[in-house]
C-alpha cells in the first residue's frame, strides 16, 4: 500500500474490492484506491473496505478524498466503518467526500444515528455534491462526473412512491498526464460513449449489467491503452476462461485484464 507521501510518478489502482451486488464469498465489494499525481483518492466504498486498509497497514491520514458514484449497498455499504475507523485511528486531516447531493442530508442523519457524531473526529469532515458535467478536484486529481442511465429502471418503477433521487456516475479522471475512466455501474454500455471520444489510458469497467459481448462491441475502434473488467456478475466469472478468448479476439489492439481483491492496475 503506498505511503503517506506517494511518488508523482506512480499511476497505480489497488483493486481493494471487485465484486458485484450479490454476496460474494471471495471477493469484496466494490472500491478502488487510485494512487495519481502524488494524490490518494477512494472511489466507492463497498463492505471490507476498513479491513482491506488496515491489512495493508494504511497511513489513514494518506487519503485525499472519497467518491461516491451511486448509493447502492456494494458501493456504500463501508462507508460508516470506514469513517469510524478513521476517528479511532486518530486520522487529523481534514476529509471531502463527493457524493450525488440528494443523498447527503440522510447520510449525515444515517451517520448521526450511529453515533458517529462530528464532534468525535479530529478532522472536518465536509460531503459535496457531485457537479454533473462539471469538473473538481481532489489534491491534484482532477475528476468529471458523467451521468449514467445505471439506476433509470428503478426510477420508473419508484420514483413516484419514493422521493429519493436515482443519480450514478462514471468518472474521467486525470492527473500526471493520464486520462482513466472509471465507469462504476452503468445501465448499458453505450453509457461509455460520451468520456470515449478522447484517448484513454486506462479503463476500469464493470461487466454485470450487460453481456461481455455488447460491451466488447461497443468499446471495439476506441483509442483506449488498457482496459480491466471488474465488477463481474456470477455468470460471467463462472465463464471467466471464455471471456477472456472473447475479449482477446474482439479487442485485439487493446490489453484486456479481470483483476481480482487485492490486485495493482499499473499505467
Amino acid at each position: 500500500m503506498p505511503p503517506r507521501k506517494t511518488s508523482r510518478a506512480a499511476c497505480n489502482v489497488h483493486c481493494l474490492g471487485t465484486g458485484d451486488g450479490w454476496p460474494c464469498a471471495d471477493r469484496n465489494h466494490s472500491s478502488y484506491l487510485y494512487e495519481l499525481a502524488g494524490t490518494l483518492l477512494l472511489i466507492d466504498c463497498g463492505e471490507s473496505v476498513t479491513r482491506s486498509l488496515t491489512a495493508r497497514k494504511f497511513d489513514w491520514n494518506a487519503l485525499d478524498g472519497i467518491v461516491l458514484s451511486h448509493t447502492h449497498a456494494d458501493h456504500l455499504g463501508g462507508l460508516a466503518m470506514l469513517l469510524q475507523g478513521m476517528w479511532l485511528e486518530g486520522r487529523s486531516r481534514d476529509l471531502t467526500i463527493h457524493l450525488p447531493g440528494h443523498v447527503i442530508k440522510p447520510l449525515r442523519n444515517l451517520l448521526h444515528h450511529g453515533y458517529l457524531f462530528d464532534e468525535l473526529f479530529g478532522f472536518q469532515l465536509k460531503f459535496q455534491p457531485l457537479p454533473v458535467g462539471k469538473s473538481f478536484t481532489v489534491g491534484k486529481v482532477r475528476l468529471t462526473p458523467h451521468p449514467t442511465s445505471h439506476l433509470d429502471g428503478f426510477r420508473r418503477a419508484f420514483q413516484k412512491k419514493y422521493r429519493v433521487g436515482f443519480d450514478a456516475y462514471c468518472f474521467v479522471i486525470e492527473g500526471a498526464g493520464k486520462r482513466v475512466v472509471h465507469s462504476a455501474d452503468l445501465g448499458a454500455p453505450q453509457d461509455l460513449l460520451p468520456v470515449l471520444t478522447k484517448p484513454v489510458d486506462l479503463l476500469v469497467c464493470e461487466l454485470a449489467h450487460f453481456t461481455p459481448a455488447d460491451l466488447f462491441a461497443t468499446l471495439g475502434g476506441h483509442a483506449i491503452k488498457q482496459a480491466a473488467f471488474i465488477h463481474l456478475a456470477r455468470n460471467v466469472r463462472a465463464r471467466l476462461t471464455s471471456v477472456k478468448r472473447m475479449a482477446a479476439r474482439r479487442l485485439p489492439d487493446i490489453p484486456c485484464r479481470f483483476p481480482n481483491d487485492g490486485d495493482v492496475l499499473k499505467f
